[in-house]
C-alpha cells in the first residue's frame, strides 16, 4: 500500500497503455475540500480555489506531497462541482464515480497523463486563461422547449408532436469538417494535441500552462478543404420533429427530459437532452391545486333549502350528487377519486364542489309577496334571526346599564 495525495491506495492490479489502475481507499471528498456535505456550488469553489493557490505545483517545484494534494483537490472538485457525479457520490460514496470499481458508474480519474501541462490547464480554468481540454469529446448542448396544454390533457396524459431546432451531425462529413475524398491534416504547431505550451508571469511567480493552439483552433488537426454542407464545423443546425409522451397528473411547471434527444457533441462526444417544460391553460371552470380539483357550483334557494339531486361536472363527465335539505351558501362537498391522477403512484386526488346560493334578482310582484309571506311564517330561519336579534337587544341593555353606572359615579 503507498501514499498517494493524502490517501492510501494498494498496489497496482494493473498496467496497460494508460498506466495504473488503482483500487483506492480514499479520503471523502468533501474533507478533503474543507466543506460540509450540504454546501452550496459558490462555497465548493471558494474552497477549490484557495486549495488549489495553496497546493499548485509551480509553487512548490519539485515537493510530490504538494503535487499529489493538488491531484486529490481537483479530483474532489470534479466530482462536486457535477451534479451528477456529486449525487452519485453522495448515494453510493467513490464506487459511484470509480469506472474500475465493481458495480461503478463511470466518471472516474486518470492521472497517468496529467503532467504539469494538466495541472496549468485546471488552474487557469479559474485563475485566468481560456484552458481546458479542448481536444477531446465534447457532450452537445441541452435543448430547452416549452409546450402549453390543456387541462384535460395535464390530466389524463397525451402524445404532442413538436418541432425543436437543435444542432445535428453533418451528414455528408460525418462530423469530420473535411469535404468528402479530402484529406485532413494533423496541425504541425501543436502537433495534434490541439494545445500549446505558455508561460506567463503572475503575482506567484512564472507559471507554465497550455491554451488552445490558434493555428488549428484546438481541433489538432487542420483542415484544408471544409465541408461546404457545415462549413467545416462538423455540425449543422436543423428542425427536427419529435413525439413527446406526457405523462398523466402533470403540473404546470414542470419539465420532461429526453435524454440524447439534444443537440451533438463534438469530436465523438454524447448528444445533450431535450427539456421540454409543461405549462397548461386554464380550465373554463375546473381549478387545480395539486392533485385536486375545485369546483364552485352555482344552486338556487330552492335547492338549497329543499335540497336537491345535482348534476355535477367532473373530469370524467357529470355525476349525480345527492344535496341534502337546509345547505347554507359556501359548503364544500367531496368527490372522492374524480381529481388529478398521480404522477409517480397510483390513485386519483379529489374533486372538492363548494355551492353557491344565488340570490334572485328581478323578482315579480307575486314572487315578493311569497318570499314576505314565508318570511312572516317564520321563514325557516325564524329561530336564527331571533336569537341574534335577542343578542343585540341584550348588548343594548348592557350598554345603556354602563352608561348610566357612569353617569351617578359622575354625580
Amino acid at each position: 500500500m503507498i501514499r498517494f495525495g493524502g490517501s492510501y491506495v494498494r498496489y497496482p492490479l494493473d498496467r496497460g497503455k494508460r498506466g495504473f489502475v488503482f483500487m483506492a481507499e480514499k479520503r471523502d471528498y468533501y474533507e478533503v475540500l474543507g466543506v460540509e456535505r450540504g454546501a452550496d456550488d459558490d462555497t465548493i469553489k471558494k474552497a477549490y480555489r484557495r486549495l488549489a493557490k495553496k497546493y499548485h505545483p509551480d509553487l512548490h517545484p519539485g515537493d510530490k506531497e504538494a503535487e499529489n494534494m493538488f491531484k486529490e483537490i481537483n479530483e474532489a472538485y470534479e466530482v462536486l462541482s457535477d451534479h451528477d457525479k456529486r449525487s452519485r457520490y453522495d448515494q453510493f460514496g467513490h464506487a459511484g464515480v470509480d469506472p474500475n470499481a465493481q458495480g461503478g458508474f463511470g466518471g472516474g480519474f486518470d492521472f497517468s497523463n496529467m503532467g504539469m501541462g494538466g495541472f496549468g490547464d485546471i488552474f487557469e480554468s479559474f485563475f485566468g486563461g481560456g484552458g481546458g481540454r479542448r481536444g477531446g469529446p465534447m457532450r452537445g448542448d441541452d435543448v430547452q422547449y416549452g409546450i402549453n396544454i390543456s387541462f384535460e390533457e395535464a390530466a389524463f396524459g397525451c402524445k404532442k408532436e413538436i418541432d425543436i431546432k437543435r444542432v445535428e451531425t453533418c451528414s455528408d462529413c460525418a462530423g469530420t469538417g473535411a469535404k468528402p475524398g479530402s484529406k485532413i491534416e494533423t496541425c504541425t504547431v501543436c502537433g495534434g494535441t490541439g494545445q500549446v505550451r505558455v508561460q506567463q508571469r503572475t503575482p506567484f511567480g512564472t507559471f507554465a500552462s497550455s491554451r488552445p493552439c490558434e493555428a488549428c483552433g484546438g481541433r489538432g488537426q487542420v483542415i484544408k478543404e471544409p465541408c461546404p454542407t457545415c462549413k467545416g464545423k462538423g455540425r449543422v443546425r436543423r428542425s427536427k420533429k419529435i413525439e413527446v409522451s406526457i405523462p398523466a397528473g402533470i403540473d404546470s411547471g414542470q419539465t420532461i427530459s429526453m435524454r440524447g434527444q439534444g443537440s451533438a457533441g463534438a469530436k465523438g462526444g454524447p448528444a445533450g437532452d431535450l427539456l421540454i417544460t409543461i405549462g397548461i391553460r386554464p380550465h373554463p371552470i375546473f381549478e387545480r391545486q395539486g392533485p385536486d380539483v375545485i369546483l364552485e357550483f352555482p344552486i338556487t334557494i330552492v335547492q338549497a333549502s329543499l335540497g336537491a339531486e345535482l348534476e355535477v361536472p367532473t373530469l370524467d363527465g357529470h355525476v349525480k350528487y345527492n344535496m341534502p335539505a337546509g345547505t347554507q351558501n359556501g359548503t364544500v362537498f367531496r368527490l372522492r377519486g374524480k381529481g388529478i391522477p398521480y404522477i409517480r403512484t397510483k390513485g386519483r386526488g379529489d374533486e372538492f364542489v363548494k355551492v353557491n346560493v344565488e340570490i334572485p334578482k328581478n323578482l315579480t310582484e307575486r314572487q315578493k309577496e311569497l318570499l314576505r309571506e314565508f318570511d312572516r311564517t317564520g321563514g325557516g330561519s325564524y329561530e336564527r334571526n331571533k336569537n341574534f336579534l335577542d343578542k343585540l337587544k341584550d348588548l343594548a341593555n348592557k350598554g345603556t346599564k354602563q352608561t348610566r353606572k357612569g353617569k351617578d359615579a359622575r354625580e
